[in-house]
Order: structure tokens, then C-alpha cells, then sequence
């Protein structure tokens, strides 16, 4: 857990100034910003306010979400482009909230370092989209929202190198630039991405983090990180359960297995492994118990497939040749899902744990391969 949700939500008046600096740049067009930083400096809180801060003038505002370890609005290993119509400042920290993006795309991973080639695919065309239906504006033209980019605070080494190009391919308006007190974590001062060669120089805002940073990360701090993940992936499997309250995991697990899934022919899928390569006698093996994105192959923009959701493949009949899967994504548009991936997301432990003897994971709803 980030110090941002440890204590109580404070905006130092630099962030202010800063938001406010975004929000009334004078120009037609508006605002295109990216927030950047170290870990833990601040960048989604900030986001959340600069969100805020825009709406006081703009009725929507375009948020673009590529970091796939702690997105704001998905589970992790997704990169997303989410229009906001209100405030995300002020919700509890410790509930996930969970959107329908625009757009968005499962890149299987919490961390651009297993195919960074792949992950700046998914934020240019991302950026494309939003450019294509979200920002056209003229004097006479009120239709552009503005965008607000928040970014991972992976900054060094590779990462870094991941966070200039996204910087030379967006170009945006305006960086926000948040430092901490660990000099040796910060990215270097000035506009460390251009290479001279760009005529447009962007408003860059450099500001300090509202908290001290620890140096080192403590165990409990990745576990509560981890925890964090999951109840994302928890809350958004949580959706699968209609007309009917569920107050704890336990019962959401025992709700997930009692769910009758969708049965999915393995003939009508194209199946890919991210970020690594499945023996063909080991693939039904290690989709089992897996979860996996969902997508449409007859959707495309840019040559990139849309992704409808996630689901978890609960079983396998390898005689019928049929995949049991659960997922929220709306049985019409689970009808049209030719496309599955699997890549490194996984099943929270906690909806592990049906061991009733009558679990339907032994039911004739699932005929589970061995």
C-alpha cells in the first residue's frame, strides 16, 4: 500500500498551483498531460486531483492509464483510455474503482519489462484512439477532452528508456514532473526526453511529492501491494454474481464455483501465451484454473483486436473440446469472443479455497481434464 493510502489525502498547495496551471493553459486545444515520477511520489493522487481540477471547467475528462501494476480504474495487466464525469479524488483508497474504459488492452503482466516492445504498441494506439474521438476542437467546436496520462514510477534503466519514447510519441502539453527526496530515484531536471530536434516544447511542472519516500521497500509494503492487486481482481470477478449480496471472499468463492460458466469451443479460439511460449501438449494444462483476456478478432483498430474483459477458465473437456469459462462480459458479446489470452495475471489464492466435497468444480458443469 502507497503512503497515499496509508494517510490522511493532502494536496500540498504546489500541486495546486501546478493543477491549476494545467487546467487554464489559454490554449484552444486542451491540456495533454503526463504525470511522471519515481515509485511511490505520488503520480495517481495527483492525477486524481489534476482530474478534479479539469472538470471545474470540462464536463468530461480522458484518462490514460498505463501502469499496468496499479491501474486506477481495471484489474492489473491492463492498459486503459477511461472517460471521467466526476470527481475520483475522494473515494475510498481501499475500494477498488472499477470503470468500463473506452478502450483497453490486456497486456497480461504488471510491468512493461517482459515485452516493452508490445506495452509502447498498446499506449501509442491508445493515444491514437483518444486523438481520433476525443480531440477535435475549434473556437466552435467543444467536443476535445482533455487528457491526463498517468504513468508507472518504473524511471530507471530500461523504464526509463520506456517512459522517453512514450514521452516523443505523445508530445504532450504539459509534464508534471514530481521529485522525491531520494535525489539518485528522480528523473533527470529539464526536459530530459527531447532530443533537440522538437520545435514544440511542452510546459514541463516540476514538483515535490507531498510524503517522504523510505529507501527501501519493507515486505509488509509489497505484501499489501499484492493485496491491493487482488482485491482489484476479486472486485471485478465480484461481478459476476447477480442479485445476491457477498460480504466476503469466501463466499464469493463458493459463489464463483456454484456460477454455471459459459461453454466456449476450443475450435472457435485462436489462444496465445504472452510474454512466453507453451509447449502444444502443455497448453490445456496451463490454461486450467488461469485467467485470461477475452477478445473479438472482427474489432480492430490499428491492427490490435478489442479486448471485451477477462474471464476465468474454470475447467476443461478435452473430449468435447469446450473450455468452461466465468466471466461478467455480457453473454452477447461473450457469443462474438474468438480470441483468448493468457499471460501472467493471476487467480487470487483467497477464491482458491472451495474444498466442500459438493464443489462444482466436480460438477457436470465442468469436466476438468487431468
Amino acid at each position: 500500500m502507497s503512503e497515499s493510502e496509508k494517510k490522511p489525502l493532502f494536496i500540498p498547495k504546489e500541486w495546486s498551483d501546478a493543477a491549476s496551471s494545467v487546467s487554464c493553459s489559454g490554449s484552444l486545444q486542451p491540456a495533454v498531460a503526463l504525470v511522471c515520477g519515481p515509485k511511490d511520489s505520488g503520480k495517481t493522487t495527483f492525477s486524481r486531483n489534476l482530474v478534479k481540477v479539469l472538470l471545474q471547467r470540462y464536463k468530461r475528462v480522458a484518462y490514460l492509464d498505463i501502469d499496468v501494476g496499479q491501474p486506477e480504474f481495471t484489474v492489473p495487466g491492463f492498459l486503459s483510455l477511461t472517460v471521467v464525469d466526476k470527481s475520483i479524488l475522494d473515494q475510498d483508497w481501499t475500494a477498488p474503482c472499477l470503470k468500463t474504459p473506452e478502450r483497453y488492452y490486456f497486456y497480461g503482466d504488471d510491468s512493461a519489462k517482459r515485452d516493452p516492445k508490445a506495452y509502447l504498441q498498446f499506449v501509442y494506439t491508445l493515444f491514437d484512439y483518444y486523438q481520433l474521438h476525443f480531440c477535435k476542437s475549434s473556437e466552435n467546436n467543444k467536443t476535445a477532452l482533455p487528457l491526463v496520462i498517468n504513468t508507472p514510477g518504473w524511471v530507471k534503466g530500461l523504464g526509463y528508456h520506456v517512459l522517453v519514447d512514450v514521452l516523443r510519441y505523445v508530445s504532450p502539453s504539459h509534464v508534471v514532473k514530481i521529485n522525491i527526496e531520494i535525489h539518485k530515484k528522480n528523473l533527470p531536471a529539464g526536459l530530459f526526453w527531447l532530443d533537440g530536434y522538437h520545435d514544440e516544447r511542452p510546459h514541463l511542472i516540476e514538483i515535490q511529492s507531498a510524503y517522504p519516500v523510505s529507501y527501501y521497500r519493507s515486505a509488509a509494503e509489497k505484501h499489501a501491494r499484492r493485496l491491493m492487486r487482488d482485491r482489484r481482481i476479486i472486485a471485478y470477478f465480484k461481478q459476476c454474481i447477480k442479485g445476491k449480496e457477498v460480504d466476503t471472499t469466501k463466499e464469493l468463492s463458493q459463489e464463483l464455483a456454484s456460477l454455471v460458466p459459459y461453454e466456449v469451443p476450443i475450435s472457435s479460439l485462436t489462444i496465445t501465451h504472452l510474454h512466453c511460449q507453451i509447449p502444444s501438449s502443455e497448453v490445456f494444462y496451463s490454461l486450467n484454473a488461469s485467467i485470461v483476456g477475452l477478445g473479438i478478432s472482427s474489432e480492430v483498430f490499428e491492427d490490435l483486436p478489442l479486448c471485451v474483459g477477462l474471464g476465468i477458465v474454470r475447467g476443461i473437456d478435452t473430449e468435447r473440446g469446450i473450455l468452461y469459462v466465468i466471466t461478467p462480459v455480457a453473454e452477447n458479446v461473450v457469443e462474438k469472443v474468438d480470441l483468448l489470452w493468457q499471460g501472467y495475471i493471476e487467480i487470487p489464492t483467497s477464491l482458491l479455497g472451495v474444498k466442500d466435497y459438493r464443489s462444482p468444480y466436480l460438477s457436470p458443469y465442468v469436466l476438468a481434464s487431468t
